[in-house]
């Protein structure tokens, strides 16, 4: 098989026929391209509509020992990956040979990424012995430690600065922002879960997020400002269970919520809940519809709307991302993508199901696999999606009709042959013609799609884009 030279990595890269990218049905039982393939290690396969075009490895001081690369951010020529020790910021002008451009040593999981013009925002949701980038971890949740959101001045790409930290409770495991109707300040509604008794600042019941707002032009006089209870009732109470038996998360705050502001409305992907949430108010942000699913979903993980804003994807991180859950055995509704229709009107409205998604190439047991995060291709008129499936790789989806969703391709890797460097890709997005992904061990990898139906995607250019702050496109 044909050899190519990624930066400095030797991996082997197979394209696959028109065949490896069939698709399963419904409910149905997956086609016999299903049983693989199943790349060798480090190994690289793709649909032939799909090129793997770069990759930058984990480079110190982000690399070795507690390093795990998470989400993506974008502005201007420039992408910022968070990772477990810091984040770093790559210089895409020429997205076929990207560059680090600086990496900021500052430990705190998971330390989620999002910007906003000079502003870069920075989740931590672990206990650490203070704000600064020099903490230590404090497990000990009865010592004082802190948790929180800050916030770094990028003005300078090559030398960031630290500005802010807020103190937010049970800390901040993911975040989204939220600009204002002036365009004066920015709201963080920061989401966290999984209280207990023995975590000072993070006692149950926990079922609200925190709401930050940031003058713009005053970053340093960011403050917290309110922390609305989302689920008066304790929401879903949760079903003990296996991810092979099936179970389903106690409700205790939200995973994940992303906003699309000019309609006013964001979808939170909270645990046992699903909701869909009214933010005309910013500072007052109301659920006005709300779904469970105990058969099928284990822990609502992330959201996403289609441009309309008529749609919602929901996804389900079934084991936590560490469990191999892509083969026959869960099948193909577990740890899959929820499409859900909005019907309805005002505070009517509601979130109706429409089908399931999941890739339909079986994952070995030594391979955790399970819907991640993705982003919407800017194509006005369709519903395509690019989504990282952990160790399934990424995968590239049309759900314009909520009740089909077709694969329209796909890459993926084979384990990695460094244990170190396993985990799969944990964020895949589409900024300005091109696949960005953000893999936990495997570091900073681009990826390019020429295919007539995503090709109009490529006209479309962001000067900057958080994913879960989603914004209008039209052709």
């Amino acid at each position: 098989m044909p050899s190519s030279r990624r930066r400095g990595r030797a991996v082997s890269t197979v394209v696959l026929g028109a065949a490896a990218i069939t698709v399963s049905a419904l409910l149905g039982v997956p086609s016999a391209s299903a049983q693989g393939p199943f790349p060798a290690p480090d190994e690289i396969v793709t649909s032939p509509n799909v090129k793997h075009i770069a990759n930058i490895p984990a480079t110190a001081p982000l690399k070795g020992t507690g390093s795990t690369g998470t989400d993506l951010a974008f502005t201007g020529d420039y992408a910022i990956a968070g990772n477990y020790l810091g984040f770093t910021i790559y210089d895409i002008a020429n997205p076929r040979q990207p560059k680090i451009a600086s990496q900021v040593l500052c430990p705190g999981s998971q330390n989620d990424v999002s910007v906003s013009g000079n502003l870069l925002f920075l989740s931590t949701d672990s206990r650490r012995s203070d704000n600064s980038c020099s903490s230590v971890a404090q497990n000990d949740g009865t010592l004082p430690y802190w948790e929180g959101m800050k916030i770094f001045d990028i003005s300078d790409k090559k030398n960031p600065r630290y500005v802010k930290a807020i103190e937010t409770a049970c800390g901040s495991h993911t975040h989204t922002l939220v600009p204002d109707k002036r365009g004066k300040d920015v709201y963080i509604y920061v989401s966290s879960y999984s209280p207990a008794t023995n975590i000072a600042k993070c006692q149950p019941p926990h079922d609200k997020i925190s709401i930050i707002k940031v003058p713009i032009k005053t970053p340093a006089a960011a403050e917290l400002i309110a922390t609305p209870n989302l689920f008066p009732d304790g929401g879903n109470p949760g079903t003990p269970g296996t991810v092979d038996t099936g179970y389903v998360t106690a409700t205790s705050g939200c995973h994940d919520i992303t906003v699309y502001p000019s309609k006013n409305l964001a979808a939170g992907a909270c645990m046992g809940d699903g909701v869909l949430i009214d933010i005309a108010d910013r500072e007052k942000p109301r659920v006005i519809s709300r779904v469970q699913d105990d058969e099928h979903f284990a822990f609502w993980h992330s959201a996403t709307f289609n441009n309309a804003g008529t749609k919602v994807i929901f996804t389900d991180e079934l084991g936590g991302g560490g469990a191999a859950t892509c083969n026959a055995k869960i099948g193909p509704t577990r740890g899959a993508d929820g499409v859900y229709d909005i019907t309805g009107r005002g505070d009517g409205r509601l979130l109706e199901f429409r089908s399931f998604f999941k890739i339909d190439r079986y994952q070995t047991d030594a391979e955790n696999c399970v819907a991640h995060n993705g982003s919407l291709l800017p194509l006005a008129g369709r519903d395509v999606m690019v989504q990282a499936w952990y160790m399934g790789g990424v995968q590239i989806v049309d759900f314009t009709n909520s009740a089909h969703p077709e694969t329209i391709g796909f890459f993926e890797r084979g384990p990695a042959a460094n244990s170190a460097e396993s985990g799969g890709v944990w964020s895949s997005y589409y900024y300005n013609g091109f696949i960005y992904a953000s893999d936990l061990g495997k570091g900073f990898d681009v990826l390019e799609i020429n295919d007539p139906r995503t090709d109009p995607a490529k006209s479309h250019k962001w000067t900057e884009l958080n994913v879960q702050t989603q914004s209008s496109y039209t052709g």
